[in-house]
């Protein structure tokens, strides 16, 4: 259960964005914190992507800056407002993250940003499934997103974080193993990098 103050939250939409670039600091600010996920990926402006679960755009506004070809989904009204406002060069759409409007082998690469800790384990496989499905054979699916630190210096700061800001998901993702559940899916290579003493897991999964 959490506090009063994720509510807020995602009411005030300064709250959530001063939130997240504090939070970006621990590995060199907002912006390398968003680029993290495409490191090494080759995109032009003709890659097809999706940007799932993209809130009110704080990582499409970067994902428009390589690709004319920009999907951004989403469960909230209000976030696709906000996004929409924030990055207008996008396409959005309104859907749950596991039931995906989309056609088979439709995306070059899948993107999410600290999306996948507010799913329960079920509807997490679920969304896994569909990303596969709706990516194109040798298309990507990167993610950046919370892992149990491997520093304990920085357990304190990231258990605070979760008890302000999260849910039990959140925790739960903390103990899950990604990289197994991505290949169970069916992704045939998984590259995880960790930074911040091991908080912060970026993962390139490969259909």
């Amino acid at each position: 259960m959490a506090t009063v103050l994720r509510p807020l939250s995602y009411k005030y939409q300064w709250l959530y964005d001063t939130i997240s670039r504090l939070a970006a600091t621990s590995v060199g600010g907002e912006r390398r914190f968003h680029h993290l996920p495409l490191h090494g990926l080759t995109i032009d402006s003709e890659t097809q992507v999706l940007d799932l679960c993209c809130g009110g755009g704080q990582a499409t506004r970067f994902l428009v800056e390589y690709s004319q070809n920009v999907t951004g989904l989403d469960v909230s009204p209000l976030s696709l407002q906000r996004a929409e406002k924030n990055v207008p060069q996008a396409k959005y759409v309104e859907a749950f993250a596991e039931n995906m409007p989309f056609s088979e082998n439709q995306f070059d690469l899948v993107h999410t940003s600290v999306a996948l800790h507010e799913m329960p384990p079920s509807v997490l496989q679920q969304i896994l499934r569909e990303v596969y499905r709706v990516l194109k054979p040798g298309g990507v699916f990167a993610l950046v997103d919370f892992h149990k630190p491997t520093n304990s210096l920085f357990m304190p700061g990231v258990a605070l974080f979760l008890w302000l800001f999260e849910t039990e998901t959140a925790w739960q993702l903390l103990e899950t193993d990604l990289v197994r559940l991505l290949k169970q899916t069916g992704f045939a290579s998984c590259e995880q990098h960790l930074h911040a003493g091991g908080s912060l897991q970026v993962i390139q999964a490969k259909k």
